[in-house]
C-alpha cells in the first residue's frame, strides 16, 4: 500500500579526513509489500539533483537499489559485502563506478529507519566512504 510520507534523509561522504553532509526533509512516497520497501522522492538543490526523482528499493538486510531519473541518471545495486559496477550520470557524461556495500540496515517497518553504508571507487581508485540516514518522519501524510 502506497503512503505519502515525510522523510528526513541524512547523506554523510568521507573523502579521506574530509567529510560533507546533506539532510533534506521532504515528502516522499512509501510503499512496501513484505519483500521490498520502495520510497521515491524529489531530489531538490539540497542534494544536488535538482530536476530528478530518486526511487530507493530495498528488501530485508541485504539488497539495495538507488536509481536516479531525471536531470541527473544513476543506478547503483547495493548487495552486502559484495562490489557491483554501476552506471553514474553526471553533466559531462556517464561513468562506470564500482559500488562496495559494508552495511545495509532495513528498519522500515518497525522504527522508520534504513541505513545505508557503501564505498565507491573509479577506475578502482577509491572516491569516498558514504552514509545515508533515512527516518519515516510521518506516516501517512495528506497532499
Amino acid at each position: 500500500m502506497k503512503n505519502n510520507v515525510l522523510i528526513s534523509l541524512t547523506s554523510i561522504q568521507w573523502q579521506g579526513k574530509e567529510k560533507s553532509e546533506t539532510e533534506l526533509l521532504t515528502k516522499a512516497s512509501y510503499d512496501s509489500d513484505g519483500r521490498y520497501s520502495v520510497i521515491s522522492y524529489e531530489d531538490t538543490s539540497a542534494t544536488g539533483f535538482e530536476g530528478s526523482v530518486t526511487t530507493i528499493k530495498v528488501d530485508k538486510n541485504k539488497n539495495a537499489s538507488i536509481v536516479r531519473k531525471g536531470t541527473a541518471n544513476s543506478a547503483l545495486t547495493l548487495e552486502m559485502g559484495k562490489k557491483h559496477f554501476c552506471q553514474y550520470g553526471t553533466p559531462y557524461g556517464n561513468m562506470q563506478i564500482g559500488v562496495f556495500t559494508h552495511s545495509i540496515e532495513n528498519r522500515l517497518e518497525k522504527e522508520g529507519v534504513l541505513y545505508l553504508k557503501y564505498t565507491l571507487d573509479l577506475n578502482s581508485s577509491y572516491l569516498s566512504d558514504n552514509e545515508i540516514i533515512l527516518k519515516i518522519e510521518n506516516n501517512d501524510i495528506k497532499n
